[in-house]
């Protein structure tokens, strides 16, 4: 059992399980009913993606090493809030007794927040597939 980090509205891995929406915002022109057979998500948990603020930022200007290493740190700093910590410590948990995935859209996830995101779920305990 473990969780997967994915991108979403990629098709599903077979033994993907749950998938969460670790975004901020719902997937444009698409009807909430859906989410899940467009392979988007199961359950959206936006307390998981990074704010709008933080974003806006990240957008303002190219996206260097030295950004990108900013940005990193202001998001862990986020995932500091008591509501993340709690969603992670719970996603961790049920890494160990089922599979289930967390995913955002971008396409590469070098230089996406899901790749921090897999670091702080590790940290946190969880069970994370390679």
């Amino acid at each position: 059992m473990a969780v997967r980090i994915v991108r979403l509205g990629a098709p599903r891995f077979s033994d993907e399980g749950v998938r969460l929406g670790t975004v901020r915002r719902p997937p444009r022109g698409v009807r909430k009913q859906d989410y899940a057979t467009r392979d988007f998500y199961d359950a959206w948990l936006p307390e998981l993606g990074p704010s709008d603020a933080l974003l806006a930022w990240a957008r303002a200007r190219p996206l260097t090493a030295a950004r990108w290493a900013q940005f990193v740190k202001r998001y862990r700093r986020e995932m500091q809030a008591p509501a993340a910590q709690r969603l992670l410590a719970l996603i961790a948990l049920l890494s160990r007794t089922t599979n289930l995935s967390v995913g955002c859209y971008c396409e590469h996830e070098e230089r996406c927040h899901r790749s921090v995101l897999r670091t702080l779920l590790a940290e946190s305990g969880a069970v994370v597939q390679r």
